[in-house]
């Protein structure tokens, strides 16, 4: 003879549903982040040449959206069907997830605080290895530009770091026009001028560098960089705490959740 035990669990409706919001907002984040790395590698041509991805020497900022698309799809997908589905196994690879990338973030953070010479010198490479592949990619190139304005800065070091690229370089063969120059986003904006004189940086580097002040910067971006981080040190620990803030959300829901499924099917065994 059986004997049946009934049990009052049951899943709370409230944290699955909640779980099920938490996550739809990251699927359809990186849906659009899909969406649009898909759509930028189209304009490139990437999409039916993928060796173009490979023959750039510095990075293409395309790659990291749609690394990013593909985490945030995968993780959003697995919550929404896990919760809705009461699937433990989805709801384990999603709350798994979140840890694994909780504890990468807190040592890349713990390990850039300690090392910071190494990390100084791996960001003057990466800098560097982008310098030289400054025109061949669009993205690539805005990219720099923006970092170069926002940051009033110019190369790694200083100005000099433009002879690592072909078209900037001052002693090389090349018949470019902005030899011995630097892009427009090291120079020091004109108040007067309402269009961007693209123009600006043009054979500045043979001039006498005492006379480079008056119209490029000639900070690094690495040292500005460091001088930023300081100056935004709460700006920077408030993201960080609210990110970490919104992965240990997640996680707790998602562990109540799977706490609340096996208790129901352990009430339902006999």
């Amino acid at each position: 003879m059986h004997y049946y035990r009934y049990s009052n669990a049951e899943v709370s409706c409230w944290y699955k549903y909640l779980l099920f919001s938490y996550n739809i907002i990251f699927w359809l984040a990186g849906v659009v982040f899909l969406g649009v790395g898909l759509w930028a590698w189209s304009e490139k041509g990437v999409l039916s040449d993928l060796t173009k991805v490979t023959q750039l020497h510095g990075i293409d900022p395309v790659v990291l959206v749609l690394v990013v698309g593909v985490v945030m799809f995968t993780l959003g997908f697995a919550g929404c069907v896990g919760a809705l589905r009461e699937n433990i196994c989805l709801l384990k690879f999603f709350c798994g997830t979140i840890v694994l990338i909780f504890f990468l973030e807190l040592a890349v953070a713990v390990l850039a605080f300690l090392f910071q010479d190494w990390v100084r010198d791996r960001f003057r490479e990466f800098f560097q290895n982008n310098i030289r592949s400054y025109r061949d990619d669009i993205d690539l190139q805005n990219l720099i530009d923006s970092l170069q304005k926002a940051n009033q800065c110019c190369g790694a070091y200083g100005p000099e770091d433009w002879d690592l690229n072909a078209y900037f370089n001052c002693s090389g063969p090349s018949y470019s026009r902005e030899k011995c120059g630097v892009p427009f986003s090291c120079c020091v904006p004109d108040p007067a001028q309402k269009v961007v004189n693209t123009q600006c940086g043009y054979d500045i580097r043979t001039q006498s560098k005492s006379e480079w002040d008056e119209s490029i910067f000639t900070k690094g971006c690495i040292q500005a960089l460091e001088g930023w981080l300081p100056r935004n040190v709460y700006i920077v620990a408030g993201v960080f705490i609210a990110i970490s803030l919104l992965q240990i959300f997640g996680i707790f829901l998602a562990r109540t959740l799977i706490s609340d499924i096996e208790a129901v099917k352990a009430g339902h065994h006999f």
